[in-house]
């Protein structure tokens, strides 16, 4: 069988499958992402160049899908050189966020094509329009968002299955493409986020964290208010105080994932930081950066309590981590969550409440032994459900060998 990846930033969300298929004689693989793409053993990847990135010409509605087709049109000369080499894929695995779809079928028509169905933009019961202190929106704003979609549709027309991480984002697609869409998460390395009693985290001063300690932990790919990052912070001025040896651990970059950019060209790291640092002892909050993986496990290793917060949007990998590492979630009481928290295994607070998800955290911190058991089952939950090579892995395959009949 002969598989081709096509994601921006490769292996992405393909890692634990192409990682598992690197092993099997029988199965050949190739990949086409943009520069940034990792190349991974037993993978042949072809970068494409990025396209020019002015659209100040076209119209503002137009933008994102005239920067869509544009990276489309550098996919289809890595196709077209894929295609002269001699490699013909009987699957295809794409992801369609950023136009790389949009010409798969038509250099490879005879290719079944898995979509990674991640979210489906919406004005209701998504991010958009979740958090009153940022307002997005208006009359061009929906029509914006609605176009967020354009390339998605595409791809699902040329799709012969989908498939989306947990069962909430599933639900974001319209119910007509629902049909189409199997709910079959990548999966994490159950193994090597298991809990470490031996664990250490260092601190700048030379200071070792250890499991047991109250460390507080609060973990983003980028620190910025889609992610709760300005809700956290507003908690902290409570926590340290009734807390006083409590050392809290922000794992994330300064940027902008997703959502709105913070005004005249601050960081979200810097406004939120500035709103409450005469209320907090900065020497107990320690921002470690962008996730590094051996940091952000030696992170979740030493966590007592471990705070996640997002609008209504994508499950992040980190919390399924955190669980998977045994810590003690505490969590915002939102859509994506209901997926994996059930009380059992953490506690779920409403998101804007911050004196209930400071008197959570307290709680939690001050009283380990009660939460021994919540921790265990949110280990056991990732154990059951998100093992990567005993659970996840095999469903994948299984899809894919059904695409094949």
């Amino acid at each position: 069988m002969k598989i081709l990846f096509v994601h921006n930033s490769f292996p992405a969300q393909f890692q634990p499958l192409a990682r598992a298929l690197a092993g099997d004689s029988g199965v050949a693989m190739a990949a086409i992402g943009a520069p940034n793409a990792r190349a991974m053993k037993g993978v042949r990847l072809i970068r494409y160049r990025m396209p020019e990135s002015d659209v100040s010409g076209t119209h503002p509605f137009a933008r994102r899908f005239d920067m869509e087709c544009r990276r489309a049109e550098q996919v289809l000369y890595a196709l077209s050189t894929l295609k002269t080499s001699g490699f013909s894929p009987d699957v295809i695995l794409a992801h369609p966020g950023w136009g790389e779809t949009l010409p798969l079928r038509t250099v490879f028509p005879d290719a079944r094509i898995l979509l990674y169905c991640e979210f489906f933009y919406g004005a209701e019961g998504r991010d958009m329009g979740f958090d009153p202190e940022f307002p997005e929106g208006g009359l061009d704003g929906g029509i914006a968002l609605q176009l967020k979609n354009a390339t998605t549709l595409l791809a699902l027309s040329d799709a012969d299955r989908g498939v989306s991480p947990t069962p909430w984002q599933r639900s974001t697609f319209p119910r007509h493409f629902q049909r189409m869409i199997e709910v079959v998460h990548e999966g994490i390395d159950v193994g090597e986020v298991a809990p470490r009693r031996e664990a250490g985290f260092a601190l700048p001063d030379g200071r070792v964290l250890r499991p047991g300690d109250p460390v507080i932990t609060f973990v983003a790919r980028n620190l910025e208010p889609l992610r709760g990052y300005h809700a956290f912070m507003r908690t902290l001025p409570s926590i340290l105080e009734r807390l006083p040896m409590a050392q809290v651990l922000i794992v994330g970059g300064h940027g902008t994932s997703y959502g709105v950019k913070p005004p005249n060209g601050r960081t979200w790291k810097a406004m939120f930081l500035d709103e409450v640092a005469g209320r907090i002892d900065l020497s107990r909050v320690h921002f470690t950066g962008r996730p590094h993986r051996v940091r952000h496990l030696s992170a979740l290793h030493v966590s007592a309590a471990h705070v996640y917060l997002t609008y209504p949007f994508v499950l992040s990998w980190s919390l399924i981590e955190a669980m998977g590492a045994g810590c003690a979630i505490v969590a915002s009481d939102t859509a994506p969550l209901h997926d994996v928290i059930d009380g059992s295994n953490g506690i779920l607070v409403p998101f804007f409440d911050t004196e209930a998800l400071a008197d959570r955290v307290v709680d939690v911190v001050s009283k380990p032994r009660r939460h021994a058991e919540m921790r265990r089952r949110a280990r056991e939950l990732v154990a059951d459900r998100y093992d990567g090579a005993r659970v996840c892995v095999p469903q994948m395959r299984r899809l894919i060998e059904g695409m094949m009949c």
